[in-house]
């Protein structure tokens, strides 16, 4: 007599789970996986910028003939032909960066619109912004120099006995600030003045309201936090200007701005933990600027909208 034993019947089998995705274990935990897409830009300003930054700053607090970790810091300030490059380029940056953002919004205002040759004028406005510093300045010697285009045609025409002094000063450096500055400006303020709907001008032209009034209570505020910014970056661009303060300025004199200073401490004197003092001034000194501009637009906002939020 045989014994049949029965095996007892097998659960099936279950196909492996597989392991989450990144994404997924991200999404559990509330991150954005599209954050990712950041670590690349993040590695190249932590390389590029802030690295560079903090390193300069620490050297700035090691003199190189001994003494506290501010040494350096003082000694600029209690030069005074060193601490006059910080006047000295304020007094360039301010103004061209006031008149290239004042020139372009009436431009900008009006190329806003739709009109037969508005590509053509666009690409002249904007044409200095290739030309590059050098160019710039060669043009400009040509053109304003003593021997120039413009002296020539002056004195040929009785209205001066004698050329202008135009180049190789203040005028020269200011001249080349606007000229490659305003395509920068002008392009900035274009696309804020196009993100403005029209349809609110023409709603308060249709209540009454002029040009002037349509302007100042409507565009004006819109566009302030644009104005702003432009401001910002024009003015960061004009007050690291270099290679101009040379090439039509007056390096030794009235033009010597603080980048020259900064310049000829590094690589000239080999002096390195002052020119990054001088660096340091400089960032500290644009910051400054900056935070008054946004303070303004804050105020600006606040006013304008009779502090309603």
């Amino acid at each position: 007599m045989t014994v049949r034993t029965e095996t007892p019947p097998q659960a099936p089998r279950q196909a492996p789970r597989n392991a989450p995705s990144l994404r997924h274990r991200l999404a559990e935990r509330g991150i954005d996986s599209q954050l990712l897409l950041l670590v690349p830009a993040m590695v190249f300003v932590i390389g590029l910028f802030i690295y560079p930054f903090l390193y300069g700053l620490g050297l700035s607090f090691q003199p190189t003939n001994g003494g506290g970790p501010l040494t350096e810091y003082k000694r600029f300030f209690e030069d005074t032909f060193q601490r006059d490059t910080i006047w000295k380029t304020l007094r360039l940056a301010i103004p061209a960066a006031l008149f290239n953002v004042l020139a372009a919004v009436p431009i900008a205002y009006r190329m806003r619109g739709r009109f037969r040759g508005k590509r053509l004028i666009t690409t002249l406005l904007v044409i200095p912004i290739t030309l590059g510093t050098v160019l710039t300045a060669e043009g400009l010697l040509n053109f304003l120099g003593p021997a120039g285009w413009f002296n020539r045609v002056l004195i040929s025409a009785g209205i001066l006995d004698e050329p202008l002094r135009l180049v190789n000063n203040y005028w020269g450096v200011f001249f080349s600030l606007v000229i490659t500055g305003f395509p920068f400006a002008f392009l900035l303020i274009l696309s804020y003045l196009s993100g403005i709907d029209p349809s609110l001008e023409r709603a308060a032209a249709t209540l009454g309201a002029d040009w002037r009034a349509r302007f100042r209570r409507i565009t004006l505020p819109l566009l302030a936090p644009g104005l702003a910014t432009t401001f910002c970056l024009t003015f960061v661009l004009a007050f690291s200007v270099f290679p101009s303060a040379i090439l039509v300025g007056n390096p030794t004199g009235e033009t010597r701005v603080i980048s020259i200073a900064a310049y000829q401490a590094a690589y000239e004197q080999y002096d390195y933990p002052f020119a990054s003092a001088i660096a340091m001034i400089m960032g500290a000194i644009e910051i400054v600027i900056i935070g008054v501009v946004l303070l303004w637009r804050s105020q600006f906002y606040v006013g304008s909208t009779g502090g309603k939020g």
